[in-house]
């Protein structure tokens, strides 16, 4: 499990790519990697990864399977690219963000980047239905990163947008200021809310039966979600 505070940037120093498993030797920033050991999970951009050895002060590599490299943004790293890292949180530590489990459930990308004073506003586009997860003043997982949503749009589809503000001290402990339009980047959902969201989902089910896609249909037309209106009047 991991808190979503990043301790730092990694950057990639080298990558052993073959068919269906890169090799990643990442270097870490200093103090990082004090007594990490073969074996420990680290989160790499928001991906859970294992140190398979330690070849140097400072260094670490992971092996990256197939079903990783598909998933993520991970097979697109080049040398020198930085990565988001956290060391996995020990028993009892304070959970500064919120919990992650180091899953990504799915890629969006920037769609929008603006900077008030003191302030970088990122607006990410989310595809269906993952929306249906993220309200404001939620957490979510951006990167390896716990984030507040500032505000979230749900378009008629399922998808969507959201925003999270960012101050200095995030952009300096992370990659996010290097990011622009188009950039794709990994989502892990808050895992409570899911449950909530799919467990009224599936109430609703229960209740409506074969009429629940049809009054779904009819709302999406008027630009309503079923489930967040549901989750509103309960």
């Amino acid at each position: 499990m991991f808190t979503g505070i990043v301790q730092g940037v990694a950057r990639v120093a080298s990558i052993e790519a073959r068919e269906g498993l890169h090799t990643l030797h990442l270097n870490f920033p200093d103090g990082f990697d004090d007594e990490l050991a073969i074996g420990a999970s680290v989160s790499c951009d928001g991906v859970c990864l294992t140190v398979t050895e330690r070849p140097a002060p400072r260094v670490a590599t992971f092996d990256v399977m197939a079903q990783t490299l598909n998933l993520t943004t991970l097979g697109a790293l080049k040398v020198g690219s930085g990565l988001n890292v956290e060391r996995a949180a020990k028993e009892g530590v304070e959970i500064g963000g919120h919990p992650l489990s180091g899953h990504v459930d799915v890629s969006a990308r920037i769609a929008e980047i603006r900077r008030p004073d003191n302030n970088h506003v990122i607006r990410f586009a989310l595809p269906a239905p993952w929306m249906r997860y993220v309200f404001a003043k939620g957490y979510i997982g951006v990167n390896g990163c716990s984030l507040t949503v500032a505000e979230a749009q749900r378009e008629r589809d399922g998808s969507g947008w959201f925003e999270v503000w960012l101050i200095p001290e995030t952009l300096r402990m992370t990659t996010f200021g290097d990011k622009v339009v188009g950039d794709a980047i990994h989502i892990e959902i808050e895992r409570s809310t899911q449950v909530v969201v799919d467990t009224v989902r599936d109430a609703l089910d229960e209740k409506l039966g074969p009429l629940l896609p049809v009054l779904e249909a009819i709302a999406r037309e008027r630009g309503i979600d079923i489930t967040q209106l549901a989750l509103t009047k309960s």
